[in-house]
């Protein structure tokens, strides 16, 4: 069923009332409660997870607990993070006293906050707003699970799987794809969610790279932060850029006189931990706009060495003329490289 599609469910008889209930429990659109209500997407999504019978599965936001039932028959156990106490109670008082009690955790609070434990599966129907910051905190958990099924907004996910050369890909593609392979699984809509939310949803698989990727993350996101400011702007005009330049000046300064005060020759260690730059970090991706409040216009005046050192870069890879949003993994990485090499540095 890869790439396939659930049908909407019609609605039958009069509207429902705006309030919305499920054993008692109001729903909040508000907090991004939609809870599923189809079940043949629960059983799709359960088939999709691959689950064995040792897994220890992670699920964020059970809400009531429809998905949690399948996911007990099919693992080991469950583990549910749910923020919202009603929704807590709710969970215990469905399973109480029947043979998946015993093989059901419930956390409440907030998975952002939460130190997660070990898990083999993560499933998931979160609230979208918390969509980036989720994807990247599983992407960097320890030690790395199997894969993720998780339910986005529709365009999130689907700048999630971009590839070079389609119009939604964008930092977030990248990022994400640096460190997992990504696939589109199912589109959900609307009307599979009680409420309905006010967009169509789908299904992602994210399976974690392993080994992860070994370059320093925040220097691969300060980096790619940059290319995408305006990513169909070719990398020459972006690296001209007043506050560009004024940036990466500053890390090239601060480590030229790091390594100085430890005798270490300019460029003789790329791997320097970034943390150690200044407070030039540039945080992972909200998966929205590409585009920063930077100055466009090229700098005035005489050309400055270090604008040469940092075009000189670009032209000897052939990448002046070249475009963030045409370019793959591959050449993002051969670029940066490049870079690190000449001494020059994103974080």
């Amino acid at each position: 069923m890869a790439g396939g599609k659930i049908k909407k469910e019609k609605q039958k008889g009069p509207r429902a009332p705006s309030n919305h209930y499920q054993g008692g429990v109001t729903f909040h659109k508000s907090k991004g409660q939609h809870i599923l209500k189809n079940p043949l997407l629960v059983d799709a999504i359960v088939q999709k997870a691959g689950i064995k019978s040792t897994d220890v599965i992670l699920e964020i936001g059970p809400g009531t607990g429809n998905l949690t039932k399948k996911l007990l028959e099919a693992g080991k156990m469950v583990i549910a993070v749910e923020l919202d106490p009603r929704m807590v109670l709710e969970l215990q008082r469905r399973f109480q006293g029947t043979p998946f009690s015993h093989r059901l955790k419930v956390i409440q609070g907030d998975v952002l906050k939460t130190d997660l434990p070990y898990f083999d599966i993560c499933v998931a129907n979160i609230p979208y707003q918390i969509s980036s910051p989720l994807t990247f905190k599983l992407l960097f958990h320890q030690p790395a699970f199997r894969c993720a099924i998780i339910m986005f907004q529709r365009e999130f996910a689907m700048r999630l799987v971009a590839q070079s050369g389609d119009n939604l890909y964008c930092r977030l593609s990248v990022n994400t794809q640096f460190y997992a392979r990504v696939f589109h699984l199912l589109k959900v809509g609307k009307n599979n969610f009680r409420p309905p939310p006010k967009v169509d949803s789908s299904v992602v698989r994210i399976e974690p790279r392993k080994p992860r990727p070994e370059v320093n993350h925040k220097e691969w996101d300060g980096f790619i932060r940059i290319c995408f400011i305006r990513k169909n702007k070719t990398l020459g005009s972006i690296f001209k850029q007043k506050n560009v330049l004024s940036l990466l000046e500053n890390n090239y300064k601060t480590l030229q006189a790091l390594q100085g005060s430890q005798n270490v020759s300019l460029g003789g260690n790329d791997d320097m931990d970034g943390a150690r730059l200044g407070d030039h970090s540039m945080e992972l991706d909200d998966g929205m706009d590409d585009e920063m409040d930077v100055e466009c216009d090229e700098p005035e005046g005489d050309v400055s060495e270090f604008k040469n050192k940092v075009l000189s870069v670009l032209k000897e890879g052939n990448f002046e003329e070249q475009r963030a949003s045409k370019l793959t993994q591959e050449s993002f990485l051969t670029l940066l490289s490049m870079f690190n090499k000449a001494g020059i540095h994103f974080s």
